[in-house]
């Protein structure tokens, strides 16, 4: 501005002019920057990183047991109940204890039975009385009938006296009876074991006197137990005997048995039926009568596209699977973009769960390892991919 129009201006109009070239200046400024930084972001623009690294697994197609599974009881094949037959006896020794295994005949209690010896031989000496009570009647009744024909006893003597032969044989047999009676009191004061197996219970006390038919001891016949499943009547159509299950007791002993028999009848109030499966003699000590285990019927097979259960993720209440896209992002063959497919499971075998919806394509490669980790669209670096594995 010449010198002679500033010298005419005012303060005010001086002050105004400043301050437009000094906005002038700045927007000039301004703008320059916004340029080069507009430049330098476009040069140095990072390219997109991937999320995570994966490895990958395609799905496997197998054939499985179809199972069904059932809860119910653990209970004793067959139990016995071991009492005495001794009357009025004291026990003198108890030699069987809980868990005991015992065979067929071992002594488990014993009697005091020096009053039953004593009764024995009385009865043993009224035999020997009787027999030779017999004897002599039948003796003389051989007599009598040999004399018949001479005449020197009447008929009425002849008659007593083969009487008295038949009355003393009837006196042998009856104290041969009491005979046996008390031998047989003598062979209950040993308390046998009526079979083999283990002892489950015992209430037998040493000293007690104890009227017959108390029980002492409870057996386990054989050591066979028996699992007897609840079954709702809509699934015992399914089962035969002779199929395989699978038990499971709460402390993660497993046993395998075979169907015996199924229930002939239907709880009416809870509508389940009742199915035996007979459990093998090698069956773990943890699994005892009167445990409540979970177990599995296989009714039957078919076939199941699987895949490793690391790579199901569950969110929201739903299963979901990554699988990766079929172009690769960038061209870069070791990186991939994923993609979230919502699925239904099935039947589970040791680490491999059925995948029965949402995943049609049994050469998709799914991501196993990193998949919980992973949202819809990522991209992902992958390493070699395996083939499913065989459970």
């Amino acid at each position: 501005m010449p010198n002679s129009i500033w010298r005419n201006t005012s303060p005010v109009q001086r002050t105004l002019l400043m301050a437009i070239a000094a906005l002038l200046v700045v927007g000039l400024v301004t703008a320059g920057v916004s340029i080069k930084f507009k430049e330098s972001a476009q040069d140095e623009a990072p390219t997109t990183k991937p999320a995570m690294t994966v490895s990958t697994q395609t799905p496997a197609r197998s054939t499985w047991a179809t199972q069904l599974s059932a809860n119910g009881s653990v209970t004793a094949w067959q139990e016995a109940s071991v009492g005495t037959e001794a009357n009025g006896l004291r026990l003198i020794e108890v030699r069987g204890q809980v868990g005991d295994k015992v065979k067929a005949g071992q002594v488990l209690a014993v009697f005091d039975a020096a009053g039953v010896r004593a009764d024995v031989q009385a009865a043993r000496a009224q035999v020997a009385e009787a027999t030779a009570s017999a004897a002599e009647a039948k003796a003389n009744a051989d007599r009598a009938r040999s004399l018949q024909s001479s005449g020197a006893l009447s008929e009425q003597q002849i008659n007593q006296l083969t009487t008295a032969a038949l009355t003393a044989e009837a006196r042998v047999a009856s104290a041969q009876a009491q005979l046996a009676v008390q031998e047989l009191r003598l062979k209950h004061t040993t308390v046998l074991a009526p079979d083999a197996g283990v002892l489950s219970a015992r209430s037998a006390t040493v000293g007690a006197v104890l009227p017959a038919g108390t029980e002492l001891f409870r057996l386990v016949r054989q050591g066979r137990l028996e699992w007897r499943a609840e079954v709702p009547a809509a699934d015992l159509a399914q089962i035969k005997p002779g199929q395989s299950v699978t038990l499971r007791a709460p402390g993660g002993a497993t046993a395998q048995g075979k169907v015996r028999t199924v229930g002939p009848t239907v709880d009416a109030q809870n509508r389940l039926g009742l199915v035996y499966v007979d459990l093998p003699a090698n069956t773990p000590e943890a699994i005892k009568p009167g445990m409540f285990a979970n177990g599995d019927f296989a009714v039957g097979e078919r076939p199941a596209l699987h895949v490793p259960q690391q790579a199901l993720v569950f969110r929201d209440g739903f299963s979901y699977l990554f699988v990766l896209a079929d172009e690769q992002a960038d061209g870069k063959p070791n990186e991939a973009r994923v993609t979230r497919l919502k699925v239904q499971t099935g039947r589970r075998l040791g680490d491999r769960i059925e995948i029965s919806q949402g995943l049609a394509d049994d050469k998709a490669s799914v991501v196993v390892q990193g998949a919980a980790f992973l949202n819809d669209g990522d991209l992902v670096k992958v390493v070699a991919p395996t083939t499913g594995a065989q459970p």
